[in-house]
């Protein structure tokens, strides 16, 4: 059986993974900041599916939090198959209206954490010839949004730049781009959700089945809905100034995810 180690396990699309990931027989290695949470979620999976479900408290907005994973994903006596880079956040607010010490650690986990855990699970996939990584960004990374739309671009393309450097090696990467599904994290940010249309919001689990699919397909940005799919087809297009006064507006007060 292959293990996989998923960030942000305990809820929304993290939570989405580890129930798609155990369903087809997956151990698992559940990280998040509750242990309490984490062993609730890792009983109810091995009672239902039968796997193993290991549990690693961490808060990847610290250091020892950070290394903690890195030596879990470096244990060559307990390899990881695929690493799910999920943990994340948002912040409320236009740029100087949120502290420097809340956009620091937003960038300590959207970019550092998933720099250092991609590196550290890639190296041992490298050597045993296999392995999938994927980098939960969003398609917040494709218009200009402040901090978080920054870091999720930069997720995006680091993402795909190791892709094409571990090009014939076995292990494949990903970035994962949704839009906006229905989980805690607006809930957690304070952001409020009542004015988003109901066509835009999407299904965690089946988010979750169309990117692994693509992960299988060997894509390196998967952006899985064909609604979303059009809208950046029009980002493509649409006047950098436009955009940027519209999710100027829009992006602070509901947060992609």
């Amino acid at each position: 059986m292959t293990t996989a180690l998923i960030t942000g396990a305990t809820a929304g699309i993290g939570a989405a993974f580890a129930r798609r990931l155990a369903a087809d027989g997956h151990n698992l290695v559940l990280v998040a900041r509750s242990t309490e949470r984490l062993r609730e979620q890792a009983t109810e999976l091995h009672d239902r599916h039968g796997i193993e479900a290991e549990v690693l408290t961490a808060d990847l907005s610290e250091d020892d939090g950070i290394a903690s994973v890195e030596a879990r994903l470096t244990n060559r006596r307990q390899p990881v198959d695929l690493l799910i880079n999920n943990a994340g956040f948002g912040n409320k607010g236009r740029y100087l209206d949120v502290s420097m010490a809340d956009e620091l650690k937003m960038l300590k986990v959207h970019c550092e954490a998933v720099l250092r855990l991609t590196s550290a699970a890639a190296a041992g996939m490298k050597e045993r010839g296999r392995g999938g990584v994927v980098n939960v960004a969003s398609v917040a990374a494709f218009v200009p949004r402040g901090t978080y739309g920054a870091s999720k671009a930069w997720v995006v393309q680091f993402t795909q730049g190791a892709a094409k450097d571990l090009a014939g090696s076995g292990v494949r990467l990903m970035a994962l781009c949704p839009g906006f599904v229905r989980t805690e994290f607006h809930e957690r940010a304070g952001m409020g959700t009542g004015n988003i249309p109901g066509w835009m919001w999407l299904d965690a689990d089946r988010l979750v089945a169309s990117a692994l699919a693509d992960l299988a397909r060997g894509k390196s940005v998967s952006i899985p809905d064909a609604r979303y799919k059009a809208l950046m087809g029009l980002v493509k297009v649409a006047p950098r100034g436009l955009l940027g006064g519209v999710t100027s507006t829009t992006g602070r007060k509901y947060g992609p995810q």
